[in-house]
């Protein structure tokens, strides 16, 4: 056993510190810091440092209104872009002209937040430092987690094993706790990213819209950008449909690179506003190869006392930007649930009889929601390139209405949805009916 380990502690390994793992944390400590049971966390991530890789990352409206409810939300929009009232104006890939714009409500504090990863990150850890939310360790990539009678033995790739009552897996879309208990593996969507971040004082002179949030569509490619950075900096995204025959050795991985010159060729056919942004990226680029994983229909094992969370219990597309938010809705519903356990006991063994119901009870109130997420980031990575099968055949221009009416609503349920009503009728009708 952990020599650590102590028995008047109920002990939470949140494996992953990324922005899910720091989420879930910070969502812990804010709900059961005052429960009578004393709750100690701890984050383990897998590299050296707590460190984003990437560029940007979309917090939408239902994912911020979380952030504000626990305080950092005054943070979160001192290091967001801003979209200018638009979430997204879909525009021609041949001539840059309106196909659909979709407002966003910028007014007030709680709005869209894009931003980029590595200064969200930042601000978790800090968050998470300043209010001793939780023991951050580094180093430390989890092998296997075994039950050990009311605990759970996680074991680190440096040979070390540590002992909890609670082990959340946010460890990515390629979870090894996941990876324990189902044989799946990634499925390659047919699309691969360029990546790329430009100064938008280079292009403000010239820019010919409104807002810095726009994407540009075309028969096999969409070319997306959007404002991060207190607008400082343009969030570059272009997909490319690629046979995974054509793959090469294109891993899965934010440290993949291509020549620019590639893009360039990719998108020849598009736009000069599309040309000349390409042209001042690096001319070395990032080259992602696009993949999710196929919903899972339990996130919850060894009797509650390992459960998954964000990319690992539901990796989907970057297609709806609401992969992190979807994250965020995790650990907050997660938090409310160990809360409310919590709030049932004087003494962690007396938590251990309930964990498994109140587990399962986050896994049920999200579950459905994340599935759904997943399956409609897969459709908009096909309506966005006309894809689908009404467009089959068609010319451009005939896709066109096709294509504006299946997305003008396609965001609304996620950017509205009530996660607290729908824990509270689920909670009520499983504990209090």
């Amino acid at each position: 056993m952990d020599p650590e380990y102590d028995e008047r502690q109920f002990k939470i390994a949140i494996v992953g510190g990324g922005i899910g793992g720091l989420c879930c944390a910070l969502f812990i400590h804010h709900f059961c810091s005052a429960t009578n049971v004393k709750v100690k966390i701890d984050v383990y991530e897998q590299a050296a440092q707590y460190k984003e890789i990437g560029a940007g990352v979309h917090i939408g409206p239902n994912a911020a209104k979380l952030l504000h409810q626990i305080g950092i939300g005054a943070q979160l929009n001192t290091i967001a872009g801003f979209r200018r009232g638009v979430w997204l104006t879909f525009r021609r890939f041949d001539n840059g002209a309106e196909i659909l714009t979709i407002p966003a409500k910028d007014e007030g504090p709680i709005r869209q937040a894009p931003v980029a990863r590595a200064e969200f990150l930042d601000l978790l850890v800090k968050a998470t430092q300043e209010r001793d939310a939780a023991t951050l360790h580094t180093g430390k990539m989890c092998k296997s987690v075994k039950e050990n009678g009311n605990t759970i033995n996680v074991s680190f790739a440096d040979g070390t094993t540590i002992t909890s009552s609670l082990v959340v897996g946010c460890d990515g879309i390629h979870s090894n706790i996941r990876g324990q208990f189902f044989q799946d593996r990634p499925l390659y969507s047919g699309r691969v990213a360029y990546r790329g971040v430009i100064p938008i004082a280079d292009l403000e002179e010239w820019w010919p819209f409104e807002t810095f949030a726009v994407s540009f569509l075309g028969p096999g490619k969409h070319f997306l950008v959007f404002p991060i950075s207190r607008n400082q900096s343009l969030n570059i995204v272009a997909f490319v449909a690629v046979p995974e025959s054509e793959l090469g050795d294109l891993r899965e991985s934010w440290t993949s690179k291509s020549r620019r010159k590639e893009a360039e060729i990719d998108y020849e056919g598009f736009n000069g506003t599309v040309r000349r942004l390409i042209k001042l990226l690096p001319s070395e680029i990032s080259k992602w190869k696009l993949n999710d994983r196929e919903p899972l229909d339990d996130w919850t094992f060894f009797g509650g006392k390992v459960v998954l969370l964000g990319d690992a219990a539901h990796a989907m597309l970057p297609h709806q930007g609401a992969g992190a938010g979807q994250a965020l809705e995790d650990g907050y519903i997660l938090a409310r649930a160990l809360a409310d356990c919590l709030s049932k006991a004087s003494r962690p063994a007396e938590v251990m009889t309930r964990l498994e119901p109140y587990m399962r009870l986050y896994q049920d109130v999200r579950l459905p929601r994340a599935k759904r997420a997943q399956q409609t980031a897969r459709e908009a990575g096909l309506v966005y390139q006309m894809k689908i099968p009404d467009c089959a055949e068609l010319p451009y221009d005939d896709c066109l209405p096709i294509v504006r009416d299946k997305l003008k609503d396609r965001m609304k349920w996620i950017w509205s949805g009530n996660i607290d009503e729908e824990y509270d009728e689920l909670k009520k009708a499983r504990f209090m009916s």
